[in-house]
């Protein structure tokens, strides 16, 4: 008896197995004989999982044998039942073809590895209904993976092998990320093998294909992007850790360029409502790596600051405050580290960290809506020293001053200013004031270049970065104060000049502070002086002069640079409100202080002046504030009715070309006639405007003449006279010294009253006369 007719005995489905391998492997499957295959595996599902299992041991035997044609046929004929099978009864045989795909990854044929690669992908593209709760992908995965790190000398194989790795691991997750009853594919122990396989093959293409399926490169950028965007809430971070730790690993963020690239194709690939998390991850990941060198957490931060404008759009609420509080904690522990360490060229890398940070936070607030903006700037003003420590505190708070300013120019830079009001409310605007007046010059310098990204609502700024008198060239773009910045600088208008002028008293001005104050002013006057606050920046520009004659603790070349940013400021009022009165008295202050050679008092202004102090201020070069008033009153403008904080000071007498009387008693006028509480002691004298006005213009020049060889001789006097002299000179004429009038008047005024008996000056000397005044009267000016 032959062996067919034993055959015969065999089971139904063992025959028609058998009957789709040809007697020549080269022949291929026998198409016929596998339609009716296919036509009982339909017809008797029960019989799936036996036929399943009964292709694998001839697959198996074959892989043994070597006789790799038939194994591609048992491979093929799998695929097919797979296609043909209904999704119910399609747990009956997918055991079997898992363990056929197994057996053919783990032969050491590549050709048999990317075929089981192919088969699996064909089975992940199925969609089942009937949940497996005993499927298990571990070995696929840690397969997959090690086939993306393939390093075979064959370019051929080694790509071929990768892309079926990837290809692998893509229909892993397919199979997998939807299928809550099967292996979780996000824990640690599987994303540390997929996440590396994916980076491994996005970094450094070692060249270029015709097709991008056949770029491993461009493949695993789509899987990452999948597995990334199939990420919920929880699963964020367990996509995020393994990235950090890859590049930590690997040292992939000294190549910049792919870690940003990296966290981008991340950031667009999330769902847009975890885009918080990645950055909350990575600013999480730059404390873990303080200890790592400066270079490194620049290019970290510099990551942080090209993915974290995409993050703002979706942030809201506490997480805004949040972020931003994590990049300012971030730069004043980098200003720590950088204080204690000396080394010049780790400052140097220091800073270009904190400038990654600064940048950073620039980034993310520019895509804020201009409310959030405002809430930031406040928020990083509070972190900022206020009060009395603003002015001093030790280089370490210095530093982080300075970070906070800086932090704040830029979201400033980022932000469109539409109403002062809003934009710079009271709680805001005081503590900026107080840093405007800190001994720092940076934070001074800092602060003014804040309020011009402020005040700078048409662009003028570029036009005003240098002191200059031809303001007819500039073509500025301004328009008409609105009626709440009139009420803004109505309110606030005193208070910000007063600052800007006190910023101006510290003797460590370099020409940029003097630059930037003058800067600030030129934007007040075009952006928020109307007709009701103009007289406060005339004020303020009083003040200013006279800063410049009366401090003496500053410099010669700051007090020209003074006088200098003065005029140019009066050009412009003039020029900008249309006061040719105006005007007409700068152009002549400018004509004569170029006919006596005070160029000095002129733009540009200068480090150095070769001039002496004593040639300094020739007569007729200053601004005569008598001359200002008329010139605004012929105007329409009253500058007397402005209750300003000006500045007092007492100073020795200096050989000044203009009346020290005269200015007192103006400043006396202004404030005396804006307080109506003041009781006027003299109501019978008239002390209308016109009238005090005729009074202060009689013989003004040769008032000044008489104090100025006044003051000359005293000079000589105390400069040439031994002590003793000077004592006989000053108890020489008792009742020539002021206090002694003062007692006459008040002696006169008390008999006329009846109120008290009369003050003698002989009585009273010692309750009123300090000891200085009494030994040296000429020396105080009253």
């Amino acid at each position: 008896m032959c062996f067919s007719c034993f055959s015969q005995f065999r089971p139904r489905y063992k025959r028609l197995v058998d009957d789709i391998f040809p007697a020549l492997p080269q022949d291929g499957l026998v198409k016929s004989n596998m339609e009716k295959l296919t036509f009982y595996a339909v017809s008797s599902p029960e019989k799936l999982d036996r036929i399943g299992e009964y292709l694998y041991q001839k697959a198996s035997r074959d892989i043994t044998r070597k006789r790799d044609s038939y194994v591609k046929i048992a491979m093929e004929a799998m695929d097919q039942l797979l296609v043909a099978c209904h999704s119910q009864t399609l747990n009956l045989f997918v055991e079997s073809f898992l363990r056929m795909v197994q057996k053919l990854l783990e032969c050491s044929e590549p050709e048999l590895q990317i075929l089981a690669t192919q088969s699996f992908v064909k089975f992940a593209n199925i969609e089942e209904d009937t949940p497996s709760y005993h499927r298990r992908y571990d070995f696929f995965i840690e397969k997959f993976s090690s086939m993306c790190h393939n390093n075979s000398p064959d370019l051929f194989i080694r790509d071929g092998i990768r892309l079926a790795g990837i290809k692998g691991l893509q229909g892993v997750i397919r199979k997998t990320v939807s299928d809550d009853l099967v292996e979780n594919i996000w824990e640690p122990v599987h994303m540390d093998k997929i996440i590396p396989s994916l980076l491994y093959n996005m970094q450094n293409p070692r060249y270029k294909v015709d097709s991008e399926e056949k770029d491993p490169t461009v493949l695993a950028e789509s899987c990452f992007r999948e597995l990334v965007g199939r990420a919920s809430f929880g699963h964020v971070k367990s996509v995020i850790h393994p990235v950090l730790r890859h590049f930590d690993l690997h040292d992939l963020w000294s190549s910049k360029l792919f870690a940003i690239n990296c966290y981008r194709l991340i950031m667009f690939s999330i769902q847009s409502q975890y885009l918080y998390t990645v950055v909350e991850s990575l600013m999480i990941h730059l404390d873990e790596t303080s200890k790592l060198s400066s270079k490194i957490r620049t290019n970290i931060a510099d990551v942080l600051s090209k993915i974290i404008a995409i993050a703002a759009g979706e942030s809201i609420g506490p997480t805004v405050l949040e972020i931003i509080n994590s990049l300012l904690t971030h730069l004043r522990t980098s200003v720590t580290r950088q204080s204690t360490n000396n080394m010049t060229d780790v400052d140097e890398e220091e800073k270009n960290y904190q400038e990654a940070l600064i940048s950073a936070l620039g980034e993310f607030a520019a895509h804020l809506p201009d409310y959030q903006k405002i809430e930031i700037m406040m928020f990083i003003m509070s972190k900022i020293v206020q009060s009395k420590a603003v002015m001093a505190f030790s280089n370490i708070d210095n530093r982080i001053h300075l970070i906070c300013l800086k932090s704040l120019l830029m979201v400033c830079s980022k932000y469109t200013s539409i109403h002062m009001t809003a934009t710079l409310p009271q709680s805001f605007l005081d503590p900026l004031l107080r840093c405007s007046r800190a001994f720092d010059s940076q934070i001074r310098l800092l602060v003014q270049n804040v309020l011009h990204t402020l005040f700078d609502r048409h662009g003028n700024g570029t036009k005003f970065i240098k002191p200059t008198l031809e303001f007819s060239l500039l073509n500025f773009a301004y328009e008409k104060c609105s009626r709440s910045d009139t009420i803004f600088m109505s309110k606030h208008g005193p208070e910000i000049y007063a600052s800007l002028c006190e910023s101006l008293e510290h003797k460590n001005n370099s020409i940029d502070n003097v630059e930037a104050v003058y800067k600030t002013f030129a934007l007040l006057c075009l952006e928020l002086t109307s007709e009701e606050t103009i007289g406060d920046f005339f004020h303020a520009l009083i003040n200013i002069q006279d800063l410049a004659l009366t401090n003496d603790s500053l410099p010669h070349v700051l007090k020209y640079q003074l006088h200098t940013i003065v005029i140019c400021l009066l050009s412009l009022a003039a020029y900008i409100h249309s006061i040719n009165s105006l005007q007409e008295l700068v152009n002549t202050i400018i004509k004569t202080r170029k006919e006596v050679k005070a160029l000095h008092l002129l733009p540009d202004l200068c480090i150095h002046y070769e001039v002496l102090p004593e040639h300094a201020l020739p007569k007729g070069v200053l601004l005569d504030q008598i001359q200002l008033v008329e010139c605004l009153n012929h105007a329409g403008i009253d500058i007397t009715s402005k209750n300003f904080p000006l500045v007092h000071r007492h100073s020795w007498v200096e050989s000044a070309p203009i009346s020290s009387l005269s200015d007192v008693s103006f400043l006396e006028f202004s404030s005396n006639s804006s307080s109506p509480s003041i009781e006027r002691k003299y109501p019978h004298e008239d002390l209308t405007f016109e009238a005090m006005k005729q009074v202060l213009s009689e013989n003004v020049d040769k008032q000044r003449e008489q104090e100025i060889v006044r003051g000359v001789q005293i000079f000589e006097q105390y400069k040439s006279l031994p002590f003793t002299d000077l004592m006989n000179i000053s108890n020489r004429n008792e009742e020539d010294t002021l206090p002694y009038k003062l007692g006459e008047i008040f002696n006169k005024l008390n008999t006329d009253s009846n109120l008290r008996s009369p003050i003698r000056y002989d009585e009273q000397k010692e309750c009123y006369k300090p000891k200085l005044e009494s030994l040296f009267p000429e020396c105080f000016v009253y």
